[in-house]
């Protein structure tokens, strides 16, 4: 079964070290919390909010051991007015046998406000 986990985070400017940082922390908080391991991850996919354009996010995946060939691409957030800025989110697709509820979908920093009913808060 493939499974989708969530997370996401947000940086309090548009740096590139900081979109590097925080999105490689989020990255194993969901890495940790739901006992991956890259050769199950099928695909991943981060978007972030029109505010952030100095990195790709992606690159913090490079920076993780064993991670070097998981599919992973970057895009866009939909600018929807009075949304969460400065904000990065992973989705992860994830070959499993556990179910829904078992999924510890992960927001750190400002980004806890998305879905604080299924968050794992680091």
């Amino acid at each position: 079964m493939i499974r989708g986990v969530r997370g996401a985070t947000t940086v309090n400017m548009n740096d590139e070290t900081l979109i590097v940082r925080e999105t490689e922390k989020l990255y194993l908080a969901m890495i940790s919390e739901n006992e991956l391991k890259a050769d199950n991850v099928a695909s991943v996919l981060i978007s972030v909010t029109d505010d952030i354009d100095a990195a790709f996010p992606a690159k913090a995946q490079r920076n993780i051991e064993g991670w070097k060939y998981v599919p992973v691409m970057c895009m866009k957030e939909i600018a929807v007015p009075e949304s969460l800025q400065l904000c990065i989110r992973i989705m992860m697709h994830v070959n499993t046998d556990k179910g829904q509820q078992e999924i510890h979908h992960v927001y750190l920093n400002n980004a806890v406000s998305l879905r604080p009913d299924l968050s794992v808060s680091k």
